[in-house]
């Protein structure tokens, strides 16, 4: 029985969740970009040795392929590291079947996007007269050879950029924008020495990041994202023989007619239609539709930490 007629004062601690606010050295934005680097270096060391196998050969097939097929690689590296680092395996799930977007139906969707941003590009080039395109050849067999070789190469940039990169940024910052506009920053900095760059053309690159990091986000789908980016490649560089971000393969189905090319609103000699104010209005169009739709539909990605 209380002696007093007064209640008693109840005190109740409230333990302040603090684990968001605070941030290991090895989520810092830095050192994770600088594991991405890393696991990049090894991997094109460790693919480097692929061109020394015994079935390629000094043919534009074989030269084709086998400069894109080294990206098997960071391929190698980069799950290498996942399985065996307990901090980033949920990233697997990202990878494979466990996110409900990575569906053969987005893959072929992504294929259809890749072809169609750059066929519009290269249209325009071509309507406008800054660039004439000759057939040269059509193998088939060479072209499934190279079409793999280049889906590998494309599918390792973005397993590194839009999946390592992007899920660590996610899970330290628990910011989307963060990981969107940071994964796509180092993405263009990848880009900085390649033939032919220019202020333009990084800014293209940049915006690129950002439409396929959108792409994982709202359409919780990185197969899509590996699909794309293969045949915005191909379509460029194999298809139409036009240089992909500043490189010319020996082997494509058309070849430029590099003396006539000249520079526009549409092509960039040196880089390609990549550098150009139509690429980047292209893209960033495609950024604001992907929002908006994702936005309306209230689309979330599979939360892989969970």
């Amino acid at each position: 029985m209380n002696p007093s007629n007064e209640t008693p004062e109840i005190k109740v601690t409230i333990k302040e969740d603090t684990s968001l606010g605070k941030r290991r050295l090895t989520d810092n934005f830095i050192v994770v970009a600088f594991i991405t680097l890393l696991l990049l270096i090894l991997g094109q060391i460790l693919g480097a040795f692929t061109l020394v196998l015994p079935f390629w050969n000094n043919t534009d097939a074989g030269n084709t392929a086998s400069f894109y097929f080294v990206f098997i690689g960071i391929w190698v590296v980069t799950l290498l590291y996942l399985r065996f680092t307990k901090k980033n395996r949920p990233i697997l799930k990202a990878i494979g079947t466990k996110t409900a977007g990575n569906t053969w139906g987005k893959l072929l969707l992504g294929f259809l996007i890749g072809f169609v941003l750059n066929g519009v590009c290269v249209l325009a080039a071509w309507l406008h007269r800054d660039i004439s395109l000759v057939f040269y050849a059509f193998q088939p067999v060479s072209l499934i050879l190279v079409f793999l070789s280049v889906f590998i190469q494309s599918s390792a940039e973005e397993l590194i950029c839009r999946g390592f990169l992007y899920q660590r940024l996610m899970r330290s910052y628990h910011r989307p924008a963060i990981a969107v506009i940071g994964n796509s920053l180092l993405f263009a900095v990848l880009h900085l020495f390649n033939d032919g760059v220019t202020i333009l053309s990084l800014l293209n690159i940049f915006i690129v990041g950002v439409f396929f990091s959108l792409m994982v986000y709202y359409m919780d789908s990185l197969w899509c994202a590996f699909a794309a980016h293969a045949m915005w490649n191909f379509t460029q560089n194999i298809i139409f023989g036009l240089p992909n971000s500043g490189i010319v393969v020996p082997l494509s189905i058309f070849k430029l007619d590099a003396g006539a090319a000249q520079n526009s609103f549409a092509y960039n000699t040196g880089f390609g239609i990549e550098g150009t104010l139509l690429a980047n209005g292209i893209l960033i169009l495609s950024c604001v539709c992907i929002y908006l739709w994702g936005k309306r539909k209230g689309k979330k990605p599979t939360d892989i930490w969970a």
